[in-house]
């Protein structure tokens, strides 16, 4: 990443969310979604309490995206993480970051511990061009 694009993205970084465009897995039809982030070096990513979202699906099938966040634009390639280890690392960075949040997101990953409920978070990883 151009040192360049990394500064704006530090810049805008402690925002609370990006709005996100990615492309319909049928149609290619661009669409909007407004989803919570974390900068972590020079990569942000992305976190989801459902992997059978729309948005996450089509994002799997077309990585290319595009994303705002207070006015400044950058385009991206998202790669979904399949590693549960390094899924649960980036979920830990998403809990830090909105840690005001911290009661849900504690009791989901106790249902889920529990069995009480199915665990279908994900995340993804994005490479900004």
């Amino acid at each position: 990443m151009q040192p360049e694009v990394l500064n704006r993205l530090k810049q805008v970084s402690a925002r609370k969310t990006l709005v996100l465009t990615h492309y319909g897995r049928k149609t290619g039809k661009p669409y909007k979604v407004t989803i919570w982030f974390v900068l972590h070096g020079d990569k942000v990513y992305l976190g989801t309490a459902n992997v059978n979202r729309n948005w996450v699906r089509n994002v799997q099938k077309t990585p290319q995206v595009q994303f705002s966040i207070a006015g400044e634009k950058f385009d991206g390639t998202a790669r979904f993480i399949s590693d549960r280890v390094e899924h649960e690392r980036v979920m830990a960075m998403v809990r830090r970051k909105y840690w005001v949040f911290w009661p849900i997101l504690t009791l989901g990953r106790t249902l889920a511990a529990l069995h009480l409920m199915h665990d279908h978070s994900g995340s993804f990883e994005v490479t900004v061009s």
